[in-house]
């Protein structure tokens, strides 16, 4: 199923983010319908730094391609502010989609661009971000990959400003809208009564961000189509990692820490080392 066709039914998607192929067989494996593959969780694992526009569209592409290489579920990707103006936004869609993505996500910011959820970011001009939306779908090899219209707008002026840059969007040809960052609950259930009739929207759930932590319930029934929790599986993983090294520095040993983490086998069986092989083997003996 197309995440086009996905997104008219009545359930809403929840999106986990990734941002490799273990941590997307992973999802997958959970049972999630899609993925969000998110260019913070890109620069605070390949980079090891903030999510302030150090992520490039090729390593993004790179990763997008690898992740379409190991699942076959919708992907929607983080294309930050497209990488430039309109023309290179065109280049990003047309590279993120040969790379597999079903959906780009493309926001309002200034280049370099900040975190969603960090403060003093800055805007360009509603008129630039129409033309940027345009210029996408132009570019686009297929109808069925969507464009996911953010606006960033709350934060630097305000949220009638938001408002009026989402209607502006979804005129311009946005198949999916994205406000980020609504302060409380009430900003968000005025976004859903605002928009939910016109457009899938979008919403992000950021641990320790300005938006309330919402249930996927709870953000349904208001009116949203797509929920994702895009930096985590990161933060979720580096609290492990950080208690890992220092178990692993303290004790001189893993054995300490051996029930928190895969055995040697057990990763193996998550991964299907033993399916590869069978299959190697076959194709050595000539069998089909």
């Amino acid at each position: 199923m197309s995440l086009k066709t996905r997104l008219a039914q009545s359930q809403i998607l929840a999106a986990p983010g990734v941002y490799d192929g273990l941590t997307a067989a992973l999802a997958e494996q959970a049972g999630f319908e899609a993925l969000y593959l998110s260019g913070a969780a890109v620069a605070y694992t390949r980079l090891g730094r903030p999510d302030i526009g150090l992520s490039t569209m090729s390593e993004m592409a790179d990763t997008m391609a690898l992740i379409r290489d190991r699942v076959a579920l919708p992907v929607i990707i983080d294309a930050d502010t497209g990488f430039g103006n309109a023309l290179n936004a065109q280049r990003t869609m047309r590279i993120y989609e040969r790379a597999g993505a079903n959906a780009l996500q493309v926001e309002d910011q200034t280049f370099p661009k900040r975190c969603g959820h960090l403060s003093d970011k800055s805007l360009i001009s509603k008129a630039e971000m129409v033309g940027k939306i345009a210029a996408m779908a132009d570019a686009r090899a297929s109808d069925e990959t969507l464009i996911i219209a953010r606006t960033d707008a709350i934060a630097v002026d305000g949220f009638n400003a938001a408002i009026e840059r989402a209607g502006a969007y979804i005129e311009a040809g946005a198949d999916v809208l994205f406000i980020e960052a609504p302060r409380s609950g009430d900003e968000l259930s005025r976004v859903a009564a605002q928009f939910s009739s016109r457009i899938p929207l979008l919403a992000n759930m950021v641990e320790g961000g300005a938006t309330p932590m919402t249930s996927t319930q709870a953000l349904q029934d208001m009116g949203f189509s797509i929920v994702i929790f895009p930096g985590g599986i990161v933060r979720a993983l580096a609290r492990s990692a950080q208690d890992y090294y220092t178990s692993l520095q303290a004790n001189g040993s893993n054995v300490p820490f051996q029930d928190r983490m895969f055995d040697f086998g057990g990763l193996n069986e998550v991964i299907g080392t033993g399916d590869m092989l069978a299959t190697g083997a076959r194709y050595e003996t000539g069998e089909r």
